[in-house]
């Protein structure tokens, strides 16, 4: 299989893949935004394997099934909270992407979707993080076997239009 990295404008729940991405918050219980959206379209039982987990630092990333969801499983990680980048926000948005991906390579996830990680009410400026996302994904996948594919999926035309940006120009 060709290694590839798409962009679609969706929502992450409806994709039928190996897995997605949850961004998620430390406590992994669920909460707005994308976050809450996966945890109402999986169903309870991940909120039950969420609380066994017992949650996940900022950077790190923890892998549970996808439920109801068609994805087989769900990688949840927590992107930083900007504070206005002194804080090693990029480091820890990095270390968010690296770490998911690592887990898909474990896994031998040879499908999975990213949301725009930390963007929402976390506040990353979101040109910064599509830059870091798509920079970390192509170095990760040229140097791994699994995933093959890799899909960023973006629910608003902004951040559509800035990802399809920097795709088309590198």
């Amino acid at each position: 299989m060709q290694k590839s990295i798409e962009l679609v404008k969706t929502d992450i729940t409806t994709l039928d893949i190996d897995a997605i991405v949850n961004a998620a918050n430390q406590s992994l219980l669920g909460g707005g935004g994308v976050d809450g959206a996966i945890h109402r379209a999986a169903g309870p039982d991940l909120l039950a394997e969420c609380k066994k987990i017992g949650g996940c630092p900022t950077g790190e990333a923890k892998i549970t099934k996808g439920y109801n969801l068609k994805a087989k499983y769900i990688i949840h990680t927590v992107g930083p909270i900007w504070k206005s980048g002194t804080e090693n926000e990029t480091v820890l948005l990095r270390k968010a992407y690296t770490n998911s991906l690592s887990i898909a390579n474990e896994h031998r996830i040879k499908t999975i979707a990213f949301p725009n990680i930390s963007t929402g009410v976390y506040g990353f400026p979101k040109q910064l993080a599509a830059e870091i996302a798509i920079k970390i994904t192509r170095a990760f996948i040229e140097k791994n076997k699994y995933p093959q594919k890799v899909i960023f999926v973006c629910f608003d035309e902004e951040n559509y239009n800035i990802y399809n940006a920097i795709l088309k120009n590198n």
